[in-house]
């Protein structure tokens, strides 16, 4: 699943989950789901982020990905 289909899955659940209608049983469901959508999102922005930090711009204003090592 895209980062961006994550995103829209939290938004799905958190609407979901601020309804009045929503059992007990469901709403735990829609949390943990929640939980597990948001981990997988911030991982993968996590290593997004290290891959933005180890671009490094060449001479001719293209953009290289190097290994820190």
């Amino acid at each position: 699943m895209s980062f961006e289909k994550r995103l829209e899955r939290l938004e799905q659940i958190l609407d979901a989950l601020e309804g009045d209608e929503i059992e007990l049983g469901a709403a735990l469901e829609l949390f943990q789901e929640g939980v597990e959508t948001l981990r997988a999102a911030s991982s993968e922005l996590v290593q997004v982020e290290a891959q933005v930090r180890r671009l490094v711009e060449r001479s001719d204003g293209t953009f290289e990905l190097v290994d820190p090592d």
